[in-house]
Order: C-alpha cells, then sequence, then structure tokens
C-alpha cells in the first residue's frame, strides 16, 4: 500500500472513530411519542398510572387484557371496570355493542381518548380551538366536592369537546377552555362525561394525555389524574387494556432492539465498518504472481521469404520455378475445383471458363510451363516472365479483367 493509501486510510478512521465519540456521548433526545403502552417509561407512556393502579384501588384486582374487548367480553360472567386510554380509539359496531352489553350487566367502561363520535349513545366531538396562541387552557371539574380547583397543561395537544351529549342519562363532570392573560375565558366546553346505562356506566373523557408520566410527575397535575379515577368504583377489579394502543408493547425486530441501544447500535456499526475494511484490503483472491506469457509470433513468412532468397543468391531459378508451377496447380485445385492430374484440352477449357481468363491466355501459361519443365537451368529473365504470367492468371480471378 502506497504512502497516499495509508494517509487516507487513517484519516477515514479518524473521521469514522471522532462520529463515534460525538454520537456516543450526545444525550439522548427525548421521545414524544404517544403510546400510552403501560411498560413504557417515555413521556406519553402510562408506566407510572399502571404502578400507581395498585395504591388507586387497593383492594381490587387490576388484570392486563391482551386481546380485543369483542373476544374477552364473550364470556358473559366477566364483571369490573374496563379501563382504555390512548390517543385514538376505533371499536366496531358489533365491539361496541359488546360493551355496552357489559356496562348493561352493572359493570364500568372507562374511555380516555381524542375524537370520540359515538351514534349509538348519541355522542359527538369536534376540536375547541384557541383564538390566541398565548392563551392557556384549563380543565375544571363540575363536582364541588374538588373546590372548583383548575388544572392547566403545558404541551401541544388537541383540545377535544363534546358537542352532542344525550342528556337525559348523562352526567357533566369536567369542562375544558381556554383563558387569556386578563383571566378571561374565551372558549370552553365539556370534556368529560358520565353515561348510565342498564345497571352500570360509561366514562368518556377527552384528555388522555392526563395519565401520560410526564402529567403524573408533574407535582401540579398529578391530583388532576386522581380527580378522574376517583369517579371509578372501588369495588369492580381493573381490566387494564393493552390491546388498542398506539405504540408496541413489545420489540418485535432484532434490528428494532439492537437501534434502539446506544451501545449495541454502535457495536453494530463497527462490525459493518470491519467487513468493510475486510473487503477492501484482505477480500481479495490470493494467488501467486501469473507470469505474463508473450504470445509466439507467426514466421511463416519470414521463412518462406529466407528460403526464396536463399534459392535466389544460389541462382536456383530452375527450383523456384518447379515451386511456382506446383503452387499454380495447387491454386488451381482448391480455388477453382479443377483436378490437376492431366493437363489438356478439356483441362484449358475448365480453368478457361472458372477464373475468367481467355482459352487462348491459359493454354500460353501452361504451354511455357512445360517448356520450364523440359529446361534443364531456366534464366533470371525466364523465371521473372513466368512469375509474371502466373500473376496475371491469378489477378483475373481475384479481380476480374
Amino acid at each position: 500500500m502506497n504512502t497516499k493509501k495509508i494517509i487516507y486510510s487513517i484519516a477515514f478512521l479518524v473521521l469514522v472513530f471522532g462520529l463515534i465519540y460525538l454520537e456516543t456521548t450526545k444525550k439522548t433526545p427525548v421521545n414524544w411519542f404517544p403510546s400510552y403502552v403501560a411498560k413504557h417509561k417515555i413521556p406519553y407512556g402510562t408506566f407510572v398510572l399502571r404502578e400507581e393502579l395498585f395504591n388507586l384501588f387497593p383492594s381490587e384486582e387490576i388484570t392486563t387484557i391482551k386481546i380485543p374487548p369483542y373476544i374477552y367480553l364473550e364470556d358473559t360472567t366477566r364483571a369490573g371496570t374496563y379501563f382504555f386510554v390512548d390517543e385514538t380509539l376505533n371499536f366496531g359496531n358489533a365491539e361496541f355493542l359488546r360493551l355496552m352489553k357489559f356496562v348493561e350487566r352493572g359493570n364500568t367502561v372507562f374511555i380516555s381518548t381524542h375524537g370520540m363520535n359515538i351514534d349509538t349513545l348519541n355522542f359527538e366531538t369536534k376540536q375547541l380551538v384557541s383564538k390566541n396562541l398565548d392563551e392557556k387552557v384549563t380543565f375544571k371539574f363540575k363536582n364541588n366536592v374538588f373546590k372548583g380547583k383548575e388544572y392547566s397543561y403545558d404541551r401541544p395537544f388537541v383540545n377535544q369537546v363534546f358537542t352532542k351529549i344525550d342528556t337525559l342519562n348523562s352526567t357533566i363532570l369536567g369542562i375544558t377552555g381556554y383563558v387569556n392573560d386578563n383571566e378571561e375565558r374565551t372558549e370552553e366546553g365539556v370534556n368529560f362525561v358520565k353515561f348510565t346505562y342498564g345497571k352500570g356506566d360509561f366514562y368518556f373523557h377527552t384528555f388522555p394525555e392526563v395519565f401520560t408520566n410526564y402529567s403524573i410527575l408533574k407535582p401540579s397535575n398529578h391530583q388532576h389524574a386522581a380527580n378522574v379515577l376517583s369517579y371509578l368504583r372501588d369495588d369492580l377489579p381493573i381490566l387494564w387494556d393493552s390491546y388498542y394502543k398506539t405504540g408496541k408493547s413489545k420489540i418485535t425486530s432484532p434490528i428494532y432492539y439492537l437501534l434502539n441501544n446506544k451501545y449495541l447500535k454502535w457495536a453494530y456499526y463497527m462490525v459493518l465498518i470491519g467487513v468493510f475494511f475486510f473487503i477492501i484490503f484482505e477480500g481479495k483472491r490470493k494467488q501467486r504472481k501469473i507470469t505474463v506469457l508473450t504470445p509466439l509470433k507467426n514466421q511463416t513468412v519470414a521463412f518462406t521469404r529466407t528460403i526464396a532468397n536463399m534459392y535466389f543468391e544460389k541462382q536456383e531459378h530452375k527450383n523456384i520455378a518447379e515451386h511456382k508451377i506446383n503452387y499454380l496447380l495447387a491454386f488451381i485445385r482448391t480455388k477453382l475445383n479443377i483436378p490437376t492430374t492431366t493437363i489438356d484440352t478439356t483441362f484449358y477449357k475448365y480453368v478457361s471458363s472458372r477464373s475468367g481468363n481467355s482459352l487462348e491466355s491459359v493454354e500460353k501459361l501452361f504451354q511455357y510451363c512445360d517448356e520450364i519443365h523440359l529446361k534443364n537451368d531456366v534464366t533470371t529473365n525466364e523465371l521473372m516472365q513466368l512469375n509474371s504470367m502466373i500473376e496475371n492468371f491469378k489477378k483475373t480471378i481475384q479481380y476480374g479483367k
């Protein structure tokens, strides 16, 4: 490896390890994803609420339900307070009908979510919008037991209120609104309702953020969540829904587990970098050096010239002439497909018709060849004349007259 490659490699390694150091030492950003999962300790998880339920309902069993309500409530003997909290909840008609029968038997269903429109029970919601971004959102309970105390929330969220309520069977428990700098209320609406159905009750609540870790751990807001839960019966077991959740309650991919842990993630990256360097420096095929063999040159022409020069220098014109005549006969056999065993008038006619030469020139050529055969010695001029006649004969075949 030359010096330039070594410098580039060192610079690359310094860059990689510098990046790794910066990534491993930087503060992990806060995950504000609204998962509402009981195992999640992120701000919008419900780990704290799930643990505090044992203190809020010490005498009751708390069961986690991991299957849809439609399946769980097939057993009509089940009883308790079915507790739903999530960003959004979409029950099918058949499933919600089963929840209604569950409540009708004397049980409770608590639903805290944004934007619920329940046509079956004549409930509709809409978003309550502030006219001024600087206004503060507040929450207040209608029950005088809570002494009219108001609670606020300092994070942006979708503030939903009920626009349509079955007033005959419903009780308004809480309201929400916006207050300006002059402590004047600009917008207000109902966000917490109790609906009596059969022997039981539905509780509809449109501010699920109150049950998140972020809200409960704030000293000024934990009482807000406790006040909402105080309406639930303490003589029924709590059925905690973990099926309808925005976030995943478990890791479903090994890669997700690797990349979600800071140290495992960078160990994984180091393995990939190591493989990359192995491919560059060690992944090449190793073998002995292959010697480049120069192919042999075609020496046929040079050999022919050497032999010709040898005959010419020794004045062996007779041999050269005989070779020329033999090559001529071989040319006729291969190119014109005419046998040369018998040289007669028929042979002349065939050669003339197939070569394009006149019959007279063909007869003259072979008669001169016969003269050469009969001579013991051939002069230079005779040899040159023979060569000229043969070349003219071939040119007519190749290029025409």
